[in-house]
């Protein structure tokens, strides 16, 4: 008999082998955030897309971002700030997240 996994180790699966759906996924997620405001579903799918591009340490290797620093954006008190902050300059600016691949080699897929 097959095993079958869980959701949320298929979901992982599928962002990790489609990076434009990843993309797609993060912006989705910041928009919802946007229009909700909802921060602890925010940084769980943002956790969630993390993972699925290798977790926080492969991530921070390829985006040359500091583990730690990256670890202390996720907490929910840094995370509020910076979030925040950020929510205020896009509705200032009348400017929607916008999410994009690159193909800047530092942040290329993991292999």
């Amino acid at each position: 008999m097959r095993e079958m996994g869980n959701w949320r180790e298929y979901q992982i699966r599928r962002l990790a082998n489609d990076q434009e759906e990843a993309i797609d996924y993060l912006q989705l997620t910041l928009e919802e955030y946007q229009a909700d405001g909802d921060l602890p579903f925010f940084l769980k799918e943002l956790r969630f897309f993390i993972e699925s591009q290798g977790g926080v340490v492969e991530l921070c290797k390829r985006t040359g971002m500091d583990t730690e620093t990256l670890l202390d954006m996720l907490s929910n008190e840094d995370a509020t700030r910076l979030l925040d902050t950020f929510s205020s300059l896009l509705n200032v600016l009348k400017h929607p997240p916008v999410i994009e691949d690159t193909p800047a080699k530092h942040l290329s897929p993991a292999k």
